[in-house]
């Protein structure tokens, strides 16, 4: 049976029922003017009830109830499909329940505020605020005899007992098709909307896209440009070529990154007074032009104090104690040689540094361990002094731990140095240190920054 309201004096139990309340009229009583130019209505606050035993005649009273009120379509199908969600469990256990409604005018007399009520007896469970939160039509209360929406609304026109809604239903499918025109409506503009968006999102990816490509061009300009200048610094911190009777010297170096050419190892040579050749071999803590400046502190200071006769012994703990009163972050290997020119004496003398590789004319090999610690290690210096004698022909290597580390075992690298200096022993000097390290980073598991310095006497 559908919704229906009759005015009885005292209804039966099959008899749906219609009550119409005035709480408290008020003593003057406002007067709303109806929709579309209709007559004014009575506006003191009535409440309505009726009582719905099918889900069909729930669905029309409350679909004529929102028509009455000038409720848009859309919102209208979302009430009617919340309402009977909520009144499903109590017309499948109870068979029956209620729907009032209220309207109240606003100051303007031309719209207002519809309360709708579901009412449900005990026998079923009231919905959670999250279950009335997530309906088509979210409701604004869930009480404790069921659950209330409230829309804005303009004032019904007067009726009668018999226009009541549910009473009929002969327009319900009219307006069911209004509400499907409706949706059909709401769901072709957000289509359009989605597609104009999606354009819009495919316009800006294409220009972001070109955005990146533009950026990424000029990354590459900034790093060759950054590159050259670095390249131009590192030729600057360079010492210049070194003609010496007796000796060939050259030198390689290689950076961790082609876009970070400088890096922390560095190299200094200079003939003393006396005539002998002296060489400083550093690697700084660290990549970039931070180390390099490490370095260059270090290459400057040994420097000076080579020229003002310290003992090749002591420079590097002297180098510690000038360097860090100014700069406790410095941390740098060095690695010092003494050469005489006519004789082929030579002296080492190390702090932390790889050891010197000496390769003799005869196929023999050995490398110099002269034990010590670097600038900023605890207790820096050379413990001894390492002296040796080269020959014609004999080939001195003096490099830092990117050539023998490149693969992260470095007593391999250090095998595979000697069998590199011997295939290029012969070879002219200027190629001999770039070959070396060719041959050394075929595979390279460790990028760092590469010093190799070579020095041979003349046969």
């Amino acid at each position: 049976m559908g919704a229906r309201s009759v005015a009885v004096p005292a209804p039966t139990p099959a008899t749906p029922v219609v009550r119409r309340t005035r709480p408290w009229p008020s003593p003057h009583p406002r007067r709303c003017h109806g929709p579309h130019g209709q007559a004014p209505t009575e506006a003191p606050m009535t409440t309505r009830t009726i009582g719905c035993d099918t889900a069909d005649g729930l669905s029309r009273a409350v679909r004529r109830i929102a028509r009455d009120h000038a409720l848009d379509p859309g919102v209208r199908g979302r009430l009617v499909l919340s309402v009977a969600a909520v009144a499903e469990p109590a017309l499948s256990a109870a068979g029956h329940t209620s729907l009032s409604w209220t309207f109240q005018c606003e100051d303007d007399d031309r719209s207002g505020l519809l309360t709708l009520a579901l009412g449900l007896d005990g026998s079923v469970a009231l919905p959670s605020a999250e279950a009335a939160a997530g309906l088509p039509l979210p409701a604004d209360a869930v009480t404790e005899r069921g659950v209330v929406w409230r829309l804005p609304a303009v004032p019904a026109p007067d009726a009668s007992e018999a226009d009541i809604p549910g009473a009929a239903a002969d327009d319900d499918a009219a307006l069911v098709e209004e509400e499907l025109r409706a949706v059909v409506a709401r769901t072709d503009a957000l289509t359009a909307e989605h597609r104009r968006l999606k354009d819009e999102l495919a316009e800006t990816n294409s220009g972001v896209l070109a955005l990146y490509v533009q950026l990424d061009e000029r990354d590459a300009q900034l790093r060759k440009a950054h590159g050259q200048t670095l390249r131009e610094l590192e030729d600057a911190l360079r010492p210049a070529p070194l003609e010496v009777d007796g000796l060939e010297l050259a030198v390689h170096y290689g950076p961790a990154g082609t876009d970070a050419p400088t890096g922390g190892d560095l190299y200094d040579w200079f003939v003393l007074p006396d005539g002998m050749v002296h060489i400083t071999v550093v690697d700084a803590l660290g990549h970039g032009v931070t180390s390099t400046r490490s370095a260059l502190n270090v290459t400057h200071a040994v420097r000076t104090l080579a020229l003002e006769g310290h003992h090749l012994q002591s420079i590097v703990a002297r180098t510690d104690e000038i360097l860090l009163p100014f700069d406790r972050s410095v941390m740098a290997t060095v690695l010092l040689a003494r050469i005489a020119p006519a004789t082929g004496e030579l002296w080492v003398a190390n702090g932390s540094h790889p050891p010197a590789l000496l390769l003799r004319g005869d196929g023999t090999a050995r490398y110099l361990e002269a034990r010590g610690r670097g600038i900023g290690f605890p207790m820096p210096g050379s413990d001894r002094l390492l002296t040796e004698k080269m020959a014609p022909g004999d080939l001195l290597l003096l490099y830092t731990d990117g050539l023998t580390e490149s693969r992260r075992d470095p007593v391999e690298g250090e095998k595979r140095l000697i069998e590199a200096a011997y295939e290029h022993l012969h070879a002219p000097i200027e190629e001999i240190p770039g070959a070396i390290a060719d041959d050394m980073h075929t595979v390279i598991l460790h990028p760092d920054d590469t010093l190799a310095l070579a020095v041979r006497v003349r046969s």
